[in-house]
């Protein structure tokens, strides 16, 4: 309740991507520290157990400590890990990182929809480059609670990157992070880099996930899981044909859903409330096409227990949220992998 007043009367008057910022300064700052930390545990982030769906003993070689993880965007650097592991996501997904580091689109390019509890976002992967990125993770890995917690890397395309490229591009990302990830997502599915979701066809797409499996297994001496990210606004043929080639090329799954492009309220991608219904439906129709030993990563919409439930229900192992952890504040992650874990 401080946090939403806090939120409505004076933060939501501020700049939101220097909020965002902001906020993820604090919350590395914050993690950086033990006592700190161990503070934000036990307030927050304490009280949950892992994820419990069966299918993950086969995708991953250790637990998922919680069913709720933090979608990619947030920590675009891999600069917050353990502050927003203390806060009680049960796992963080860094990035989106790209092989060379660039400054993404010109701003303004963040906006609030408060009525509609959404935020609208034409960010253009800006990131300090997938190099940086491995340093951090490497420097993450070499601690003790930094080896505890569970870590995906997102990884997309360049922006001066031709598409016909892009398979290289990928390639060189995942060579610098592979090693330390507990996953990977390959995301072709950001409306915001120009061509980006042209890789969604399943030709295209194809051999990025066979360059970016054998690069992590050659870089980590083992098999990384590699997700892929789709775009809510495909066909559901375009789903079902992603899913036929995700089994075929036998990665770990996909996520879905990206933002959505599905709007008049302007340029750029919509995340939050607005994409619940569709990413329900986008989570049932992956289920029921992929593999039984395949996961999916259920996105967008989540604002309470329930409609987290409501995507675990159609089919999600695991579920992420960005949006409303924004407008609900620190306390909300954890209370909802408390939510979810069975008494």
């Amino acid at each position: 309740m401080i946090y939403r007043a806090l939120y409505d009367n004076l933060l939501v008057h501020t700049d939101p991507e220097e909020a965002h910022h902001g906020a993820v300064r604090a919350i590395a700052a914050a993690g950086a520290v033990e006592p700190s930390r161990r503070v934000l545990k036990a307030t927050f982030g304490s009280g949950f157990g892992p994820a419990t769906s069966p299918r993950l003993d086969g995708v991953f070689p250790r637990p998922v400590p919680g069913t709720l993880g933090l979608a990619a965007g947030m920590d675009k650097d891999a600069v917050a890990v353990l502050g927003f592991d203390a806060l009680g996501f049960g796992f963080v997904e860094v990035g989106t990182v790209t092989a060379l580091a660039q400054p993404g689109n010109e701003k303004p390019r963040l906006w609030r929809h408060t009525d509609v509890r959404a935020f609208r976002n034409r960010m253009g992967f800006n990131n300090l480059g997938a190099a940086a990125a491995g340093r951090r993770l490497a420097k993450l890995r070499s601690t003790a609670a930094g080896r505890a917690a569970f870590v995906g890397v997102n990884i997309g395309k360049s922006k001066v990157t031709e598409l016909a490229d892009a398979a290289g591009d990928y390639r060189a990302s995942t060579h610098e992070v592979a090693r330390w990830a507990d996953y990977l997502t390959i995301n072709v599915s950001s409306p915001n880099t120009p061509g980006l979701r042209d890789l969604q066809d399943v030709e295209t797409l194809r051999p990025i996930v066979r360059v970016v499996r054998e690069e992590a297994h050659a870089v980590a001496g083992r098999e990384v899981p590699v997700i892929v990210k789709i775009a809510p606004d495909l066909s559901d043929a375009e789903i079902v044909e992603i899913a036929a080639m995700a089994g075929e090329e036998r990665i770990a799954g996909l996520c879905a859903t990206n933002t959505t492009i599905g709007h008049d309220l302007g340029p750029g991608g919509l995340s939050g409330a607005p994409l619940k219904d569709r990413a329900r439906d986008v989570v049932g129709l992956v289920r029921s096409s992929l593999r039984d030993d395949q996961i999916v990563i259920g996105v967008g919409g989540i604002e309470n227990a329930a409609d987290a439930r409501a995507l675990l229900d159609a089919g999600a192992d695991l579920v992420q949220s960005f949006t409303a952890f924004v407008y609900e504040g620190p306390g909300w992650p954890g209370a909802i992998n408390r939510e979810l874990t069975p008494r």
